[in-house]
């Protein structure tokens, strides 16, 4: 039964996982207190997390209060394709070694659904959460570790124990609302926004990436358009940004890096029922824009461009090219 004066001692704690998003979250741990731990399939990667910034190594999951987990979740070999197996086989681990009780925090991007194939494999012996990164690490102050941030409970029990663990703050039961502060609960001292379900926190996480993605396949195709009627986009752009509430990006080289196609590609997978076409439309204008610019750089030309299509070469201007493909 719910305890609303439960109260948890936090005290060692695990960020499996110390690359690009684990690393900062296991020196944020360590700077707040707590007996910091890292475990990498790399053993370079803990060795130089112990080496520069103190962060000791763990060969078990045994003795943890607390385990975060920071995998990358993308095929090994295609970084835009999502995958939890990595995920998965860790959680295997933690599943043999991990003592009764102990919170499990997933912060790596997952698909909705995963969380709780998590707590079943831990045979709900573990408290199970979700609460996905948020981190920009050219404005780390601001936007890092300790931004606003989302999270979600298998259980109202684990949401208890998450926020307990992110900002010391109790959860009313059976409820999202939260409580005044805990005293006497070490915390990370993070601002928590806590949602009713764990599905919520895990697609806000790929919702949020994927509105980003759609925003730029905008900026990519109103750049196409420019191109083939002869307007000048940033001339356009900037006038358009002129208006309050429009904010239209610039493409760049294309939608890349390790989040944004993959977590599109997770959401746009995330249902049996409905898949989003604005979504699937925005991937493949991505891939029309990557080959205009690739065509454009082997040219040296703003002009027509050649485009690769079924292994015919056809010279078509951007606007044919974007208007004239059905989306499957």
């Amino acid at each position: 039964m719910y305890n609303y004066n439960y109260k948890n001692n936090y005290n060692k704690v695990v960020i499996i996982g110390l690359g690009q998003l684990g690393l900062p979250v296991a020196k944020y741990v360590k700077e707040h207190g707590f007996d910091t731990f890292g475990y990498d399939i790399n053993q370079k990667t803990m060795q130089s997390a112990e080496a520069n910034y103190g962060i000791k190594q763990a060969t078990n999951f045994g003795d943890f209060d607390v385990l975060i987990i920071c995998v990358s979740t993308h095929r090994p070999d295609d970084m835009f394709t999502p995958q939890v197996d990595g995920l998965m086989s860790v959680v295997e681990k933690i599943s043999r070694e991990a003592k009764a009780g102990a919170l499990i925090s997933i912060e790596s991007t997952i698909p909705k659904g995963t969380s709780k194939r998590v707590f079943e494999k831990v045979d709900h012996r573990l408290h199970v959460v979700h609460a996905p990164h948020r981190w920009y690490a050219l404005e780390e102050e601001v936007h890092g570790v300790n931004q606003l941030r989302i999270v979600g409970g298998v259980s109202n029990c684990c949401l208890q124990h998450g926020l307990n663990f992110y900002d010391g703050r109790e959860v009313v039961p059976q409820t999202t609302e939260t409580a005044t502060s805990t005293a006497g609960i070490k915390s990370l001292s993070i601002p928590m926004h806590p949602v009713s379900s764990v599905e919520v926190a895990e697609l806000t996480k790929i919702v949020e990436n994927a509105h980003r993605y759609l925003q730029i396949a905008f900026a990519e195709e109103l750049y196409l358009y420019c191109k083939s009627n002869s307007i000048s986009f940033s001339e356009l752009r900037e006038s358009l940004n002129t208006k309050w509430n429009v904010e239209v990006l610039e493409p760049r080289d294309g939608i890349g890096g390790h989040c944004l196609p993959k977590d599109t590609k997770m959401f746009i997978n995330s249902s049996n029922t409905i898949r989003s076409k604005i979504l699937q439309a925005a991937v493949e204008i991505d891939e029309d824009y990557r080959e205009y610019i690739q065509s454009r750089e082997k040219k040296g030309s703003m002009g027509s461009v050649a485009i690769t299509k079924d292994k015919k070469t056809q010279e078509v201007e951007p606007n044919q090219l974007l208007y004239s493909k059905k989306i499957n």
